[in-house]
C-alpha cells in the first residue's frame, strides 16, 4: 500500500516537474473575465486569489495559492477606474515577488496611458514612462500587452515587452462576411501603419482620413479623405475609441463622398458615457470591438459586436511559459 502511494506521488511530481515552474494564471478586477476566457483555452484553472476595496479607498490583495517557483501571469488591464486598476496591477506584483515566484508576467491587456506617450506641450508629463516605470520597480519581469497606442512604447521598459496585435481576430471577423467592394480606412496617418497591414490581409485598398484636434475634450473634426470611397464599403480600422467621435467623423465623412455601408473595428472599446447613443444614431453599421475590456458606462448599443482575444493571449502565454517565440502569432 506504501509502494502505491509513493507512485502516486511521483507520478504528481512528474507533471509539475516543469524546468521553467508550474503555469499560474491569476486575474485581478479588471480582468476576471479576460482571464477565465484565457485559462479555458490554457485548460487550467484561473487562480485563486482577492482584492479588496477598504472603505477609505485602500486596496488591499492577497494571493491565495502557493506560487513559490511557479511561473505567474497577471491579467489585469487599466480601464475604468484607471488609477484604482493601476495601483492593484502593481500590488499583485509586489505580492507574487514577495511569495517567490519565479517570474511574474504582467498581462495587461488595455494600457490606458499608453496615450501619454511624448511631451508634446509644455510643462507636461509623459505619463507612459511614468507608468512603464512603475512597473519595473514593482518587479515584474516582463510585459505582455495589447495594440498600444504607439509601439515605441516598448522602448520606455527595461524589462521585455511582448506586444500583441488584435488584427487577426479582427479580420478573420470581416473576411468571414465577404464584404464586396471593401476599402479599409484609417481615420488619421497615425494608425496608417496598421491600416496597411489590414489592406495586405483583407486584398483592399486603403484610404485615410486627415483629422485635427483643437484641445483635449476628446473632439475630432475630419479636414479631408485621401482616396477613393464612393460606391465602396467601408471598414474604419483604429486602436481605441473612447467618445467614438473619430469613428463617426470619418463614417460621415466617407459618407459624403458616396460611400455604401460603413463598418468600423476597434481592439479598445473604452466608450464612455454618450457614446452607447452617438454610435446607434452614426452611419456605422457595426462597430466590432474586443474584450480587452470589460467596463462598461452603459449597455452596448445593437449596431456593437465583441469578439474575443483570449486564445491569443493564451497562445502568447504559453509561448513564454515555454521560452520559445512569440512571433508566430504575427503571421498572418
Amino acid at each position: 500500500m506504501a509502494s502505491d502511494n509513493s507512485l502516486i506521488l511521483r507520478d504528481d511530481r512528474a507533471k509539475k516537474n516543469d524546468p521553467y515552474g508550474e503555469l499560474k494564471v491569476f486575474a485581478g478586477r479588471s480582468g476576471t473575465q479576460l482571464g477565465e476566457a484565457i485559462c479555458k483555452y490554457l485548460e487550467l484553472s484561473l487562480a485563486k486569489s482577492e482584492a479588496v476595496v477598504f472603505s477609505e479607498g485602500n486596496v488591499f490583495v492577497r494571493v491565495l495559492e502557493n506560487v513559490r517557483g511557479r511561473d505567474v501571469f497577471i491579467v489585469q488591464g487599466t480601464d475604468h477606474p484607471v488609477n484604482d486598476n493601476f495601483i492593484e496591477l502593481l500590488f499583485w506584483i509586489d505580492a507574487f515577488k514577495r511569495a517567490s515566484a519565479t517570474q511574474v508576467t504582467a498581462v495587461i491587456p488595455y494600457f490606458s496611458y499608453a496615450k501619454g506617450d511624448k511631451k508634446d506641450e509644455p510643462r507636461v508629463s509623459i505619463r507612459a514612462r511614468v507608468c512603464a516605470d512603475c512597473i519595473e520597480a514593482a518587479g515584474a519581469d516582463r510585459v505582455l500587452t495589447m495594440d498600444l497606442h504607439s509601439p515605441q512604447i516598448q522602448g520606455f521598459f527595461k524589462v521585455p515587452v511582448d506586444h500583441l496585435y488584435a488584427m487577426p481576430v479582427l479580420t478573420d471577423y470581416f473576411r468571414s462576411k465577404r464584404i464586396p467592394d471593401l476599402v479599409v480606412a484609417a481615420p488619421d496617418v497615425g494608425f496608417g501603419k496598421q491600416a496597411y497591414k489590414f489592406g495586405e490581409v483583407m486584398d483592399t485598398p486603403v484610404v485615410f482620413g486627415n483629422k485635427t484636434r483643437r484641445g483635449h475634450d476628446e473632439r475630432a473634426e475630419m479636414l479631408d479623405i485621401v482616396g477613393n470611397v464612393r460606391g465602396k464599403n467601408v471598414l474604419i480600422v483604429d486602436d481605441f475609441t473612447i467618445s467614438g467621435g473619430t469613428l463617426i467623423e470619418m463614417a460621415v465623412g466617407c459618407k459624403q463622398r458616396g460611400a455604401k455601408d460603413i463598418y468600423a473595428c476597434v481592439t479598445h472599446g473604452v466608450l464612455a458615457k454618450g457614446t452607447a447613443a452617438r454610435l446607434r444614431s452614426s452611419p456605422i453599421k457595426e462597430l466590432v470591438l474586443t474584450d480587452t475590456i470589460t467596463h462598461r458606462y452603459e449597455p452596448l448599443p445593437e449596431n456593437c459586436t465583441v469578439v474575443s482575444v483570449a486564445r491569443l493571449f493564451s497562445e502568447a502565454i504559453l509561448s513564454i511559459h515555454r521560452r520559445e517565440s512569440v512571433s508566430r502569432l504575427f503571421d498572418y
